[in-house]
């Protein structure tokens, strides 16, 4: 092959050219993005109602601080949901699966079971019967992590290449949001329903099942969603084998893949320490806040509203930079 001036340049060689501010801007309009926003939303929102939220009503209920502290245990299951998320990816949901698809199932599942958990939750006792409330608060983070499991499948799965940024950035925004509701908006409620005469444990009965009933925002969403065509294509060439067999092959192949990048485990141990001190220098902090006499609503205005617009802001921004500029 002669190097010829008139020869034509290799186009794969070649640099991609780069999207516009507008393109970039407006990937974030699109159905797909919208629904994996809604959906953000959806997975933030139970966080704090087994975390944050919950430890500030153990303290105004008396709880003493040892047993606030083994709460922490109760996030639990967001740290081992990759045990049965093979389970998840795998399994079918009896009704649901058939009406709806395999990931639109598991969501809509999912969701029911995270109402009933955290109504059970709002009937629950502090002051009373701790190990109920910690019962109920493991329910809802174990409904919470499945959901989760869910949640991320579909965003890979319904969004092309060029999407992903800017759908990751619409759902960790929509995800604080989601916790900040759950957190600010829940104590601000039950301040609100404690002025109408209610008494404190009604007021955090009525401010829990305020929170239930939004999680129906997901649910919606994920009846108006489309079921991904990955995952139609995987339901469909997978259907005349056992459910062992599906399972086994999904537990097999998520963690190959894992352990056959380079440095899998030093990347393992660091997220796992990191998450360690976060998870349990994060249960102190609101009855520590409590404790120092701020009242709920100081909490929710002043520990949950710093740090918010630069979290929304930074994830767009960075959604839009790697749309508009890619590594290629």
């Amino acid at each position: 092959m002669t190097n010829s001036p008139d020869a034509l340049p290799d186009q794969s060689l070649l640099p991609k050219p780069r999207a516009s501010w507008r393109e970039a801007l407006t990937v974030y309009l699109q159905p797909r993005v919208l629904i994996v926003l809604f959906l953000g939303f959806s997975s933030g929102l139970p966080l704090a109602l087994s975390g944050s939220t919950l430890l500030v009503w153990m303290r105004e209920s008396g709880v003493d601080l040892g047993t606030i502290g083994l709460f922490a245990l109760v996030g639990t299951p967001y740290t081992l949901k990759f045990l049965w998320a093979p389970l998840v990816d795998a399994l079918h949901v009896p009704l649901f699966t058939r009406r709806f698809g395999r990931r639109r199932g598991w969501l809509v599942f999912s969701q029911m079971l995270l109402i009933g958990a955290i109504l059970l939750l709002a009937l629950t006792d502090p002051a009373k019967a701790p190990l109920f409330v910690a019962l109920g608060a493991l329910l809802v983070a174990a409904m919470s992590a499945t959901q989760d499991i869910v949640v991320d499948a579909f965003r890979v799965e319904s969004l092309p290449e060029s999407e992903q940024a800017a759908g990751m950035a619409s759902y960790v925004a929509a995800y604080r949001i989601g916790m900040l509701i759950s957190t600010a908006g829940a104590l601000f409620l039950v301040s609100a329903y404690e002025s109408t005469g209610q008494t404190r444990l009604a007021a955090w009965m009525w401010g829990y099942v305020t929170m239930a009933a939004m999680v129906l925002i997901g649910t919606l969403t994920a009846l108006l969603a489309t079921e991904p065509e990955q995952s139609a294509r995987a339901e469909a060439a997978t259907s005349g084998e056992s459910a062992f067999v599906r399972v086994s092959r999904a537990a097999v192949g998520a963690f190959a893949e894992f352990l056959a990048r380079k440095d899998a485990w030093a990347a393992l141990c660091f997220v796992v320490l990191f998450k360690f001190t976060d998870a349990f220098s994060g249960t102190m902090t609101a009855p520590f806040v409590i404790d120092l006499g701020f009242s709920r609503n100081d909490y929710a205005a002043i520990v949950k509203g710093v740090g918010l617009a630069a979290t929304l802001i930074g994830g767009f921004a960075g959604g839009y930079v790697a749309r508009r500029y890619t590594l290629a």
